[in-house]
């Protein structure tokens, strides 16, 4: 549990990070466009909802309930859920609690990023804007809504490797060790986004054109 919170707190901190970057992308393209492309953004328009913005959610949780499936009659009656340092089993549970304990925290990140993207486009009034922009709001909706994968991902990976351990004796791999690699890639990933917008920023707010 201290490990699912962790992370949870990591990805949205960096969420934060991104988000808060976004804005301010968005706001100071606004300030320098002037008061007639505020007027113009502020068309009561707003943007559809696809379900693109949560693929990936998606995605995962279809893959949860098929493994899920595929370990259900594989698993004894009583099956290990948590472990010792060294990989051996010190706490059971009936397979039916471990199932609804494996896809129940999937269901609710769907949940949250469908409401999360959906929300976000009946604000899309904050992000729309006319001629060139610096990045799509669409765009903006697709990494919200499928970032939350980054946890997912994790819970399928704790979920699999207690099926992995209760059918086949075996561990996938040491949780710490695929955690320090998600968090490494996702780290890596969204600092290197966070640049090429930034830069692209850069760019197109000195290319203005001067009154």
């Amino acid at each position: 549990m201290t490990v699912v919170i962790l992370i949870l707190v990591v990805i949205f901190l960096l969420g934060l990070g991104y988000g808060a970057g976004a804005w301010f992308i968005l706001r100071r393209r606004l300030v320098v466009k002037g008061k007639e492309s505020i007027k113009q953004a502020s068309d009561g328009k707003t943007l559809p909802f696809h379900w693109s913005y949560i693929m990936l959610p998606l995605a995962i949780l279809l893959l949860s309930i098929i493994l899920s499936a595929y370990f259900y009659h594989l698993l004894s009656a009583e099956a290990a859920y948590h472990f010792k340092f060294d990989g051996t089993p010190d706490r059971w549970l009936s397979r039916e609690i471990i199932m609804f304990w494996g896809l129940t925290p999937q269901f609710l990140v769907v949940l949250m990023a469908g409401a999360i993207t959906w929300g976000m486009t009946k604000l899309g009034i904050l992000f729309r804007q006319t001629g060139s922009t610096l990045i799509k709001p669409e765009r903006i909706l697709l990494l919200m809504g499928n970032m939350v994968a980054l946890l997912q991902i994790v819970l399928c990976f704790a979920m699999v490797d207690i099926f992995s351990y209760n059918s086949y004796q075996a561990h996938i791999m040491p949780m710490w060790l695929f955690l320090v690699i998600i968090l490494g890639l996702a780290t890596i990933g969204l600092g290197l986004l966070l640049a090429f917008i930034f830069l692209k920023a850069k760019r197109q707010l000195i290319s203005q054109p001067k009154d």
